[in-house]
């Protein structure tokens, strides 16, 4: 089972309180990438809010309050970098006004170079997730739209719970939930509950199947592996390649032994 977690400290806070509390672990980072696909169009801010297509008419209103709010800052004196700070409306905006002409930044401060006689003539750039103009996307190519791919690296912090009973399983979500979002820790459950039922039925079956190739076509025919509730139940699907994972796990655990196409059990 993985948990993700926010931070480099927090992965190795979480793995040093889960081993404090005998729970087998094992910390992992990765480098991922996002992307995200974006309708970009730059025109004059009236000329946005006459189109009729309600995601660019929004986005466009949002800017305006935006500029209008920054400009009224300017007007009191100029302001530093560090007042923008990563607000990406702000950034937007004063990314705006710099390409109008209508500032001066030095060093870290910002000031007014021009005064602004209509903020509904600034140009301006809308940038709107692709899903929300799907239906209007010939229209917006027709006004110059083009389409924005944006590439987010990122690391990813986890720490990998070792262990496949459930009680060891349900103890460690419990210790994760001061380092990790609610979201995550509900992916974590799922899989972490779904591999001990599957880990437990594997230790079941092992004890009189001792051939990993029949072991391995057994539990193939019995997919999906079900977990009935209340009021719902639990499929497990998986491959092939996954119970050879899952066995050399249960290995490192001392469950049981493989060697060749053979099992000892414990």
């Amino acid at each position: 089972m993985r948990i993700e977690v926010i931070s480099k400290d927090a992965m190795n806070e979480l793995s040093r309180v889960l081993s404090k509390a005998g729970i087998m672990n094992r910390t992992r980072e990765e480098l991922d990438w996002v992307a995200e696909h974006k309708i970009s169009l730059r025109r004059k801010l009236k000329e946005l809010k006459s189109i009729k297509i309600g995601a660019v008419k929004d986005r466009a209103s949002e800017l305006e309050s935006t500029l209008r709010f920054l400009i009224e800052k300017l007007k009191d004196g100029e302001i530093t970098l560090d007042d923008i700070g990563d607000d990406p409306e702000l950034i937007e905006a004063l990314e705006s006004l710099e390409r109008g002409g209508y500032l001066k930044v030095e060093d870290n401060s910002i000031r007014l170079q021009k005064d602004v006689d209509s903020v509904e003539d600034i140009e301006v750039e809308v940038l709107i997730p692709v899903e929300e103009v799907a239906d209007y996307l010939e229209e917006l190519e027709s006004l110059g739209a083009k389409v924005i791919t944006e590439v987010f690296f990122v690391k990813r912090y986890y720490v990998e719970v070792m262990e496949v009973e459930l009680e060891a399983i349900q103890k460690a979500l419990e210790i994760a939930e001061e380092y990790a979002d609610e979201e995550d820790i509900l992916e974590s459950s799922i899989a972490g509950i779904s591999k001990s039922l599957l880990s437990k039925v594997i230790l079941e079956l092992v004890k009189d199947i001792r051939r990993k190739n029949e072991l391995v076509e057994m539990l193939m025919n019995m997919e999906p592996i079900e977990l009935e509730g209340d009021k719902g139940s639990l499929r497990i699907y998986f491959e092939e390649d996954v119970l050879e994972e899952i066995l050399k796990e249960l290995q490192t655990l001392g469950y049981l032994k493989v060697k060749g196409n053979r099992i000892w059990f414990y």
